[in-house]
């Protein structure tokens, strides 16, 4: 038998924001408009840097994952939308095996979703203290007790914002949802900033563009040797390369194949064949957002790179994960955090 907790949490659930539902029928045009303005408000939060953090050039802990979470090191989208899409999975994971009650009617429905959003914003605390005192930021004795609340202030309103312009779509302003948008939106921007990056990087081998579209033409205007210019633009390494982004396109073909893909089935009832969607796309991005079951490995990939930050050599923290930094990168090189990286990819 479940427990009956929402009611209780009705008090503290009155003081967060909330997104009304629409009174009349939203016209495609507004639609795409409130869309629009959304993605633009995510996209100026993505470039706003933290206000009071000593530097962000260390080895970044979620390097491989923030394009998945649709955040950016040192800016106010740290967190991205991993506090929701997190609190939404446990959420559903209490009600699903009866922990929690929560009855079919309009107003318990509107209980859960309160209690939902607020431990979405008790998760953003947490995480935002574990960031500063980890030190993501810098040292906490160096930035003073004023700046690090200052940092956790920041990340706790980037959070709400977040979950108000999902909310914002999930009441029909917009279309679809709003973490799927900026997920996509966050891969979207990747692939072509990694194509089409005019920043330069020394190799060693002398100068060369990060974008690996502007690289292929440097590489052949710079190399005498045409062939070995456009090897070096298919296969550098440590660097974004063509055969990165055909994989990438191809990944894309595939997938906008599958789920436009359809089956023809004889009704057993009806005599006419009926054409319906086929099931292969019925997941979505939620084998690939931290909301599903892969979001539980990763939690111990996270929690393992924090704790060696701060504890390397410690038995216990060693047996969870052990890890190297290369460059602005860590990775792990044995316990657990390996086999979850492995599964991971």
């Amino acid at each position: 038998m479940g427990f009956k907790i929402l009611e209780y949490l009705q008090p503290f659930c009155s003081f967060l924001p909330e997104v009304s539902k629409p009174e009349r029928k939203i016209q495609f045009r507004e639609k795409v408009l409130w869309t629009a303005i959304t993605l633009f408000i995510f996209l100026v939060c993505c470039q706003i840097p933290l206000f009071g953090i000593m530097s962000s050039e260390s080895a970044d802990p979620f390097y491989w994952l923030r394009v998945i979470m649709a955040s950016n090191r040192g800016t106010l989208m740290e967190l991205g939308i991993s506090p929701i899409v997190t609190s939404g999975l446990i959420m559903q994971l209490l009600a699903g095996t009866k922990i929690i009650e929560v009855g079919d009617s309009v107003k318990d429905r509107a209980l859960f979703n309160g209690a939902q959003k607020l431990f979405g914003m008790l998760i953003t605390v947490c995480q935002a203290i574990v960031y500063v005192v980890t030190g993501m930021y810098g040292e906490p004795a160096d930035l003073g007790m004023g700046i690090c609340l200052l940092i956790i202030i920041q990340l706790l309103c980037a959070g709400l914002i977040v979950l108000l312009l999902d909310e914002l779509l999930q009441k029909g302003y917009g279309l679809g949802s709003g973490i799927s948008l900026f997920i996509a939106t966050n891969i979207c921007e990747t692939i072509v900033w990694k194509a089409f990056s005019p920043a330069t990087i020394n190799t060693g081998k002398g100068t060369e563009f990060e974008g690996a579209v502007i690289a292929l033409f440097h590489l052949l205007a710079t190399r005498t040797d045409k062939v070995r210019g456009l090897r070096e633009a298919f296969y550098r390494q440590n660097l974004p390369n063509l055969m990165n982004l055909m994989a990438t396109v191809a990944v894309f073909l595939i997938v906008i194949y599958f789920q436009g893909f359809r089956v023809t089935y004889q009704s057993s009832q009806l005599v006419t064949e009926v054409s319906i969607p086929a099931i292969l796309s019925s997941c979505s991005t939620h084998p690939t957002s931290p909301s599903s079951p892969v979001c539980l490995v990763s939690n111990i990939y996270f929690l393992s790179q924090i704790l060696s930050s701060k504890f390397a050599g410690n038995v216990f923290v060693n047996l969870i994960g052990t890890w190297a930094e290369s460059g602005y990168q860590r990775y792990p090189i044995g316990a657990c955090a390996t086999t979850c990286l492995l599964r991971r990819r």
